[in-house]
């Protein structure tokens, strides 16, 4: 359980701003600058080996001084791939050019972007209030979360559930949104999976940081999701068809 009362200990530097943050800004427009292989190479292992990832993590470190990337390379390309796939729907399943732009600006926006940085704020406040370990004396240094950090955590844990639910869904959307008991049950195995995972792979993200404390709290998620599938599946929920009727009720 979480404690009530956050801790409370003096730092200098907890006002002040992340200077990383804006050269990670002018970095996004000069594609030149980034490390596209090595970006490719972690959404690859973030997909079959995300301990992998994150002992890189470590590395990083120790050798530029602070946990987030500095190299924006994973977020637009995941932005890429993301409207590609939501392009790929519109082909399918959409009724005009004008709304398939809607579709893919809201996919990217609400989906991605937004969605990460109110989880990545939420977990980042989080950590640095209740999951600090206490420094043994004063004449620690005091560590904490970085904002970019929580959302690179975010970005790291949302590609494979993009890859689950935005490329695998799509193969599989003609038998996923049909009426009847096997889409409903196959819809919902593959969001609870989808879902879980990105959850596993959240706690990667902090359990790798040594400063923080009882991060397993970040695996009850998956129990929550294990729990409510049954009762979805047994309910007649289906899960595709209810996310596809948002933006496609007309070809449903």
């Amino acid at each position: 359980m979480l404690p009530t009362v956050s801790k409370t200990r003096p730092s200098s530097s907890t006002s002040r701003p992340n200077p990383m943050f804006p050269q990670y800004l002018r970095r996004i427009v000069k594609w030149q600058q980034m490390d596209i292989e090595y970006t490719f190479w972690q959404m690859l292992h973030l997909c079959t080996a995300p301990k992998v990832v994150y002992q890189h993590t470590k590395y990083h470190k120790q050798t530029k001084n602070q946990w987030a990337r500095d190299d924006p390379a994973f977020v637009v390309i995941c932005s890429l791939l993301l409207a590609v796939a939501t392009v790929a729907y519109c082909a399918a399943y959409d009724h005009s050019a004008a709304h398939a732009v809607f579709v893919v600006i809201s996919v990217l926006l609400f989906h991605f972007l937004l969605a990460g940085v109110f989880l990545a704020t939420s977990c980042w406040s989080l950590t640095n209030a209740y999951l600090r370990e206490e420094a043994p004396n004063s004449h620690v240094v005091e560590q904490r979360v970085e904002w970019l950090y929580a959302f690179d955590v975010h970005c790291n844990s949302f590609f494979p559930m993009f890859v689950m639910l935005y490329v695998i869904h799509y193969f599989l959307s003609p038998l996923l949104v049909a009426h009847g008991f096997i889409p409903v049950l196959l819809s919902n195995l593959l969001f609870m999976v989808a879902a879980s995972y990105y959850h596993y792979l959240n706690f990667l993200g902090y359990d790798v940081l040594p400063f923080l404390e009882r991060t397993t709290f970040f695996l009850y998620p998956i129990g929550v999701v294990i729990v409510l599938s049954p009762i979805l599946i047994l309910g007649g929920f289906n899960p595709s068809r209810y996310f596809m009727n948002i933006y496609f009720s007309q070809r449903l």
